[in-house]
């Protein structure tokens, strides 16, 4: 890797400073990921966006948490420390669903696991407050943003108060943060207090008074959401329902004697606004320090890899990308893109290939429905489910038109797409044209999409489409392929032990990957997260929407079971599965027979030597048997977005 020269970068030593002729910073930004300038890395972006607008930014990247000197190598900003954990939580970048640790930390140098504390936010505050008592403390990022309210805490198994108390911060950005911190930028510039600082959207504060306030709605407060599942629940449908720019209000929940105070999400940025952000001088890579560590490994999966929007209007219930970016898409126009992919060839170490043009959702590249610019997203409803908005415009044209500039630019090989896709949007669009691109140009093999579940009561607690709607996809998408005289295959992203789930359900889907002979490699178990709809069903047992009562599978032993079924051709996997068909009475899927799991006994360890478990036999009726190499299938995450 061709790496850039520090003056390239934004100062992380004094050194730096001194070359650029800083006395003092303006703001330092304290992150939980190592330094990454690019535009997928939130310190980057809020770093690149406040240097544009005149202002000097240093960056602290996983500082030594143990060490108050570590907090002080860039001095004394003059207008404010910002805060974050990284681009994830740093909870969830620590344990795995079932609260193990984990090994590594791809956004740290070398991948190496244990850079960050867990609950990063709050301790960096803690170090950042002992070094400079009286400097105004601003957090955000995903882990602050998810956990603004009131929050059911997964590793603790209890709610927690708001971050911005248990951090003692002075202000909390949600959202993305470009806009805020640019206003929150201006008014500390012109000597505002940060205590004064109480009008921008897309923030939150603490008051001891809301006497002031004219227009709000109150949540049941902290004492009685940790104290009452129903109150819980309450609190968190009024959360969800005015998470919009346009007609959200203006939200307080009582903390003892204090109130927090969400103001409403700031407003979508515009495609120009949109381009100014990835138009800024980003080196692309990571800062030269990391160099003798091997890097840092998250540059890999977005380094080729092309932002079109922000925003999701799909609204998987156990997605909390809403509660943080929202459901108004936002996107950058053609030239801005392809701008930037031109000097994607123009790296040493491009190879002609586009790893992705996405975002949250890679087919949708403008708002559901053109109602929103006025009115906003309607409350209380869903774009795609249980059924598409009859209001719902449903067009790939212009993102085929991106795809098509892109893949006859000089130098370019191949386009790939392969951030989040719906399939069921994409089925819903009576124009095949996308559809028949997509799988002659953009796939390479493999087309990964996330029917999670065929349950019907389970898609019906994930929000997400019936298993008929999958199926007519895969059909789809087998018939164009057959035309094409190409052999490419559907790999599907599955999830167990999701809210609304039971072995019953578990073995009809076991029963589904029997039917279409194959055995996913990697399953993952529900990863309870602040700011999901399905955190609080799991938390309480409820639907907080509908109040309808939810079983959930809490025991290890039931999550061990369920994601066991979904993996029952693994030998390793015998006796668990078993287990679970006894204990639902299913030992009729316990034989020979052709729609049998498991044998009446356990098979033998495949021998060392054999053909990659990535192989698998297709069994589907009617098909000859034939080979399918199969990727490994994993959580439903939201890849290659910037998460701050």
């Amino acid at each position: 890797m061709n790496m850039q020269s520090n003056s390239n970068f934004l100062p992380v030593r004094e050194a730096d400073m001194k070359a650029r002729g800083i006395d003092q910073l303006d703001f330092i930004f304290v992150s939980g990921d190592a330094y990454v300038d690019h535009p997928s890395f939130a310190a980057a972006v809020i770093g690149r966006v406040l240097e544009d607008a005149g202002f000097t930014v240093g960056i602290i990247a996983q500082p030594n948490y143990r060490d108050v000197e570590a907090f002080k190598i860039l001095g004394e900003p003059r207008l404010g420390f910002l805060v974050n954990s990284g681009n994830i939580d740093s909870m969830v970048a620590h344990y795995t669903s079932a609260k193990k640790p984990r090994r590594e930390d791809s956004y740290s140098p070398g991948g190496k696991a244990g850079l960050r504390p867990d609950r990063a936010v709050l301790v960096y505050c803690s170090m950042v407050k002992t070094a400079y008592r009286d400097v105004p403390v601003i957090i955000g990022g995903l882990e602050a943003s998810l956990r603004r309210y009131a929050h059911y805490d997964y590793w603790q198994n209890k709610v927690r108060r708001s971050i911005l108390l248990d951090s003692k911060a002075d202000l909390l950005v949600y959202g993305m943060g470009e806009a805020q911190i640019l206003e929150i930028a201006k008014y500390l510039d012109y000597g505002s207090n940060i205590k004064n600082i109480t009008g921008v959207r897309g923030t939150c504060y603490l008051t001891n008074s809301i006497d002031n306030l004219k227009s709000y709605t109150c949540i049941p407060a902290f004492k009685e959401v940790a104290a009452d599942k129903h109150a819980y629940n309450e609190a968190f449908k009024i959360q969800h329902l005015e998470m919009d720019a346009i007609r959200g209000k203006t939200v307080v929940q009582k903390h003892a004697s204090r109130y927090l105070v969400q103001n409403p999400p700031a407003h979508p940025l515009s495609q120009k606004e949109m381009d100014a952000i990835y138009d800024l001088p980003y080196t692309r890579t990571y800062h030269p320090m990391y160099e003798e560590a091997g890097g840092v490994p998250a540059i890999k999966e977005v380094k080729f890899s092309l932002i079109s929007g922000r925003g999701c209007f799909g609204s998987c219930n156990f997605c909390a990308l809403t509660f943080h970016q929202g459901r108004a898409i936002q996107n950058r126009s053609h030239n801005s893109i392809l701008k930037e992919a031109e000097a994607l060839t123009e790296l040493p170490d491009f190879k002609g290939y586009i790893n992705d043009v996405g975002g949250p959702t890679a087919n949708f590249r403008n708002r559901a429905c053109m109602k929103q610019i006025k009115h906003g997203t309607c409350k209380g409803k869903a774009c795609l489910f249980p059924k598409p908005c009859k209001q719902l415009e449903i067009d790939h044209t212009d993102y085929l038109s991106l795809l098509r500039k892109l893949r006859s630019m000089k130098g370019v090989k191949k386009v790939f797409v392969r951030s989040g896709l719906r399939y069921d949007y994409l089925i819903y669009d009576k124009d095949p044209t996308f559809f028949e691109e997509l799988a002659k140009y953009h796939i390479s093999g493999q087309l990964k999409v996330a029917p999670e579940h065929i349950s019907p009561r389970v898609l019906k607690y994930m929000g997400k489409p019936g298993r008929d709607i999958y199926d007519a996809f895969v059909k789809k998408f087998e018939q164009i392929n057959r035309r094409l005289g190409m052999k490419q295959y559907v790999v599907p992203y599955l999830m167990s032990s999701h809210p609304g789930s039971d072995l019953k359900a578990a073995i009809q889907l076991a029963q589904y990957i029997k039917k279409w002979g194959y055995t996913p490699k990697q399953v993952q178990d529900f990863y309870p997260t602040p700011g999901s709809l399905s955190t609080a069903v799991y938390y309480t047992g409820m639907d907080p929407l509908t109040g309808e009562l939810v079983y959930v599978p809490k025991s290890s032993r039931e999550k061990q079971m369920q994601r066991a079924l979904l993996q029952f051709a693994d030998s390793k996997n015998y006796e668990i599965v078993k287990q679970a068909l006894l204990q639902a009475g299913r030992d009729d899927l316990i034989g020979d027979g052709s729609g049998c799991l498991i044998s009446h006994r356990p098979r033998s360890v495949k021998p060392v030597g054999e053909k990659s478990s990535r192989e698998h036999i297709d069994r589907r009726p009617g098909k000859k048997r034939a080979k399918r190499k199969l990727g490994n299938s994993h959580a439903h995450t939201k890849r290659n977005v910037r998460d701050r």
